[in-house]
């Protein structure tokens, strides 16, 4: 009887240690767990070791290029290691309530800009500090080609577009949906000359590119790093935007629950001074303890922080605006003006200034982001009682740009107002256009400053506008700029028929009503 009751022990205790090795949990034995990962993660796979060690927690790390874009699998994941939650708490917010989150180190979305660059850039702004609109405005002109991980996988890509949105809203706050209704971006877009899926990707790309580009978009931390790694020809020179970053704070997440007190200990290891300043070291990121020393690289203020969206439309919409940036896309504005008589004198200086804005004058961080940029297929057709001339233009240059204003600038006058046969005679040009290029996305801006009192009624352009190809009546958009004693139920009925909108001039300026509505889609 003792032996058996001996033996019966022996089976329990058995059967008990291996139980507890496979719950995770409880005891002595080493708790794995499944993580899933952002790719920008793997930098830390020297300090795993050391944590199942000092912890007895094994972290397994699946880095996925889509971690921080798609719902992480509760059943495939025990914890989720991301550089920034903030796209999936605003986007699902079913997985992520009640989830514990603890920051585990911090770094700022910057740009890496070559030295011959940066004291150009700089030597061209007052107190020589430079801005996201600097850096838009510079992008439009070619004088500076970026590389930017795609927004719609990567962490640092979507925050440094979140980024420069903002600084383009010009709000000061969160991203509304109507502040990126009208693309501000395409000036900053043009220069994007190399992408990648993830940030470590685009780093090891830009060490291979460095004749194709000028700058480099990321986190601090992976610009300290590729400089400290001898990689570069030139040593990137490191710029905290004046008008503020998007921070990642690098946060663990813990998706099941009965993992809680191994999550702990891995928390607790990860926050202790010693290991702050080890991952600090290895990583150049930010200590989130405050009581870790930063080294002297790290210790520039970050500046403004940016506010993230928090409306899923507002990203949806952004995401949608960039598009791709591995596609060139090519974008073409048609400027209807009207150069009827009572546009003599001060309206017409308005006008002219307006382009001269524009082509580049206007130095206002509004009219940075606004510009007319490099690549851009520029339409300028003058109307009175009929057309009177049209110029296109594509910008290669400051040539193109004055070619465009000299059209402005020049010419008579007629002497009376076609509106309808205007707009008929642009909507042909869009239809030549997309024939020629179906990609090419193009709008049409319409200015006038009286009522229609010549050429087509606006019965016959809706005749004519039903008869184009359907790529065309839904593609292309018109965006009226009411001034002067225009109609403004007639253009709002033209916008409406069309697709765009109506922006009145008459309550602001002929300029900002046309940044407004420039290269709207």
């Amino acid at each position: 009887m003792r032996r058996g009751a001996g033996s019966l022990a022996l089976c329990l205790a058995l059967v008990t240690t291996l139980l507890t090795a496979c719950s995770g949990d409880g005891g002595d034995e080493t708790v794995r767990l499944h993580v899933l990962a952002s790719p920008d993660l793997a930098v830390l796979a020297p300090l795993l070791g050391d944590l199942k060690n000092e912890t007895g927690v094994d972290l397994r790390l699946d880095h996925r290029t889509d971690a921080e874009t798609k719902t992480p699998d509760r059943d495939r994941y025990d914890l989720a290691w991301l550089s920034s939650d903030r796209y999936l708490r605003l986007t699902d917010k079913t997985a992520t309530r009640g989830v514990q989150r603890t920051s585990t180190m911090t770094s700022p979305v910057v740009i890496g800009l070559k030295p011959v660059v940066a004291r150009k850039l700089r030597a061209q702004v007052p107190g020589g500090r430079l801005t996201w609109a600097d850096i838009a405005d510079a992008a439009a002109t070619g004088t500076v080609r970026f590389g930017m991980a795609d927004p719609r996988h990567a962490g640092s890509g979507l925050a440094a577009l979140v980024g420069v949105a903002t600084a383009a809203a010009g709000t000061g706050a969160a991203l509304r949906l109507e502040d990126v209704s009208c693309d501000r971006l395409r000036g900053f877009r043009s220069g994007q000359t190399l992408t990648a899926d993830t940030g470590p990707a685009l780093v090891d790309s830009y060490a291979g590119h460095q004749d194709e580009t000028d700058a480099l978009i990321t986190y601090e931390s992976d610009l300290l790093a590729l400089n400290a790694a001898g990689r570069l020809d030139d040593r990137l020179e490191v710029v905290r935007p004046e008008d503020g970053t998007v921070l990642a704070d690098f946060p663990l997440l813990l998706l099941d629950p009965a993992h809680r007190t191994a999550y702990d200990k891995v928390t607790q290891w990860l926050r202790r001074d010693s290991v702050q300043r080890r991952i600090m070291q290895h990583t150049l990121r930010r200590p989130v303890n405050t009581a870790v020393t930063r080294d002297a690289r790290l210790r520039e203020p970050v500046g403004n922080a940016l506010f993230y969206p928090d409306q899923p439309g507002v990203v949806k919409a952004l995401l949608a605006d960039y598009g791709d940036p591995d596609r060139r896309t090519t974008s073409q504005v048609i400027f209807l003006l009207d150069f009827s008589g009572s546009m003599r004198g001060t309206r017409m200086a308005a006008l002219r200034e307006t382009f001269a804005g524009l082509s580049g004058s206007d130095p206002s961080a509004s009219g940075k982001f606004t510009r007319f940029h490099r690549g851009e297929r520029l339409t300028v057709v003058r109307f009175g009682g009929r057309v009177l001339s049209e110029k296109t233009v594509t910008v290669t240059g400051s040539k193109d740009l004055t070619a465009l204003a000299d059209t402005v600038a020049r010419g008579g006058y007629g002497d009376a107002t076609a509106l309808w046969s205007a707009l008929d005679r642009g909507y042909r040009t869009a239809a030549r256009e997309l024939a020629a290029d179906p990609d090419r996305s193009v709008s049409v801006v319409l200015m006038t400053d009286g009522e229609n009192n010549a050429g087509l009624p606006y019965a016959q352009f809706v005749r004519r506008h039903n008869a184009m190809p359907a790529a065309v009546r839904t593609a292309v958009h018109t965006y009226p700029v009411h001034f002067g004693d225009a109609d403004a139920g007639e253009l709002r009925r033209a916008a409406a028929r069309t697709g765009g909108r109506m922006v009145d001039a008459t309550s602001s300026s002929l300029s900002e009503a046309f940044k407004e509505i420039r290269g709207c889609h």
